[in-house]
């Protein structure tokens, strides 16, 4: 099947640094496979700064840019949830607005929905890096083929959000994104797969996310963990977890969490990657 473009969708809040967001926006603007439309949700009112970086790509590509203003913070995403609907393409490219997008990742994720008109959804490695793209401390690696992209979600999500193309009517047609924070992602994907939808990874890092000690320090601590508990318990009381992968995913989770953020740092790299 052909599809005649594509759609990039972003959220973008009033804490994200200007320079980020530019070089995020620029790296999908400079696809090999150029966007047909780039659906920009401000998630609540930004401040000049960033309001400056949005209104020159607006004024530079009119045909292209979508801007979706909110007019308070509602999350990610409940924001993607409102962008989604806003896109005119089925496939839809995700991208988060700090980190940045190889090239080819487009051209080549397009290129496997051709190759595989079934598929739903495409996704790759992600390169973590540090102040510097080049500056890289890990590769977040995934499962390649739909069997093991399911089998593996029972533990950890085998999707990473951001390097994603979907199709909107496979999304939509699941329930969109729900409210969950720091979990918007891995609930929308289980609520895919489990209504059939086919998915394939590419295995090498297409896509670049900045990390550093902040965001491990988020993915720690007891508020975090309560939230992540009670997803996961959510997902077992509903069948999708079996006791021992509930077992097992949830005393991991407690671990990394109760860990000094230090030692968090090194479990991911050498442990989670």
């Amino acid at each position: 099947m052909e599809y005649a473009g594509y759609s990039v969708l972003m959220s973008v809040y009033k804490k994200e640094k200007p320079e980020y967001l530019k070089l995020s926006i620029e790296s999908m603007l400079n696809q090999t496979m150029a966007p047909s439309e780039f659906v920009l949700v401000e998630d609540g009112p930004l401040p000049d700064n960033l309001k400056y970086v949005v209104g020159n790509f607006e004024k530079k590509y009119p045909n292209i840019f979508h801007i979706v203003p909110l007019a308070k913070n509602v999350g990610l995403g409940s924001a993607l949830a409102i962008g989604i609907q806003k896109c005119k393409y089925e496939l839809i490219a995700r991208m988060d607005s700090d980190d940045y997008s190889a090239p080819k990742r487009c051209e080549e994720e397009l290129r496997c929905f051709k190759a595989q008109p079934a598929l739903d959804i495409v996704g790759c490695f992600e390169a973590e890096f540090q102040n510097d793209i080049n500056n890289i401390i890990s590769i977040h690696k995934v499962p390649e083929k739909s069997y093991e992209i399911n089998a593996f979600m029972r533990r950890r999500c085998a999707l990473l959000h951001p390097t994603v193309i979907y199709k909107k009517s496979s999304v939509l047609s699941c329930g969109n994104y729900h409210n969950v924070p720091f979990f918007e992602d891995y609930d929308l994907f289980i609520r895919m797969l489990k209504n059939h939808a086919e998915a394939y990874n590419i295995q090498k890092p297409l896509y670049f996310m900045r990390v550093n000690n902040e965001f491990f320090k988020r993915r720690g601590g007891i508020s975090y963990l309560k939230i992540a508990l009670q997803f996961k318990s959510k997902q077992y009381k509903n069948g999708y977890y079996s006791l021992k992968d509930y077992i097992i995913s949830a005393g991991g989770q407690t671990v990394v969490c109760l860990l000094p953020n230090s030692l968090r740092i090194k479990f991911y790299k050498y442990f989670l990657r």
